[in-house]
């Protein structure tokens, strides 16, 4: 985790114990199927991969093998196994996160703003779910779940704001279609400087949904112990903070890759220490959820 995401990695700290470890298990097995997709190491840079069907085939198979308790010789799938039975987190999240990986393997773009938020729940959103259930939050619980997919949503919204000059590097796109062709941006073009003023109109739609999602995740947290509450508020902070440095920096948000410094991390620790008390009265779960906000799959 500390090689793969810092971010994540200080707000894990916050966590106790057994939930701290638990959710190492579980990032090190999200993680290591991320690498093996896009032929990272830890997240670096994507060198791109032609056998991508092998790949998700061999994930795939793994997978259901550490789900049913059989041992993988993968550490990072046979520590995945373990904390989904150990916490009874329901199997078709971790196969709804596979079915990410299985449209990036079949270089699939998205059309609609529907399309992209789709994406986006099965490659984050349903992680937010496993940790969900994984801090103690029951698989029954919709509507904390619904929260939790929110800050998910955010995060991967905010991933693709700020990557979408790597993305052009690794012959991806996840703008939709119908974006660009608002703008008259030809696909595959986004990143021509001719297009630089239209590019920065597209990513502050970008982080402005973020935004809109950060902020409903924070109605779930008042479901959570103190200490899950403080890592996640930490968390929403933090990577928040790259959606807001994007839209900051307009035209120049692509010139250099935008990372929350350690100093503001610490800071959102702190801050979010403060916001676990009476964040049931700040943030009532009873709150509406936003209705133009898009809704995971059920079941």
């Amino acid at each position: 985790m500390a090689r793969g995401s810092k971010s994540f990695a200080m707000a894990s700290r916050l966590f106790d114990r057994q939930t701290r470890e638990r959710a190492w298990l579980l990032y090190a097995w999200c993680r290591k199927c991320d690498d093996i997709a896009d032929g990272q190491d830890h997240g670096g840079v994507m060198t791109g991969v032609a056998d991508g069907q092998v790949r998700l085939a061999a994930m795939r198979a793994q997978t259901d093998a550490a789900l049913r308790g059989e041992a993988t010789g993968d550490p990072a799938f046979d520590g995945f196994g373990f904390v989904m039975r150990e916490c009874a987190i329901p199997a078709r999240y971790a196969h709804d996160l596979l079915e990410g990986f299985a449209l990036d393997a079949q270089d699939w773009r998205p059309v609609t703003e529907a399309d992209m938020l789709r994406y986006c729940y099965h490659v984050a959103g349903a992680v937010g779910c496993m940790m969900a259930v994984l801090m103690g939050v029951s698989p029954e619980d919709e509507a904390t779940l619904d929260r939790a997919c929110d800050l998910g949503l955010a995060f991967q919204l905010a991933n693709i704001a700020r990557d979408i000059a790597e993305d052009q590097q690794a012959g991806r796109c996840y703008l939709p279609q119908q974006w660009l062709a608002e703008m008259a941006i030809p696909p595959g073009s986004q990143m021509e400087p001719a297009f630089r003023p239209q590019l920065t109109l597209l990513a502050g739609r970008l982080t402005s949904l973020a935004a809109d999602y950060e902020a409903s995740a924070r109605h779930g947290t008042g479901s959570l112990p103190p200490r899950a509450a403080w890592a996640v508020l930490a968390a929403a902070g933090i990577y928040g903070d790259i959606a807001r440095e994007v839209a900051r920096r307009g035209e120049r948000a692509w010139d250099a890759r935008v990372m929350t410094p350690k100093s503001e991390k610490l800071g959102w620790v702190c801050r979010a220490g403060f916001q676990i008390f009476g964040r049931s009265s700040r943030w009532p779960a009873s709150a509406p959820r936003p209705p133009h906000l898009w809704t995971r799959p059920r079941g």
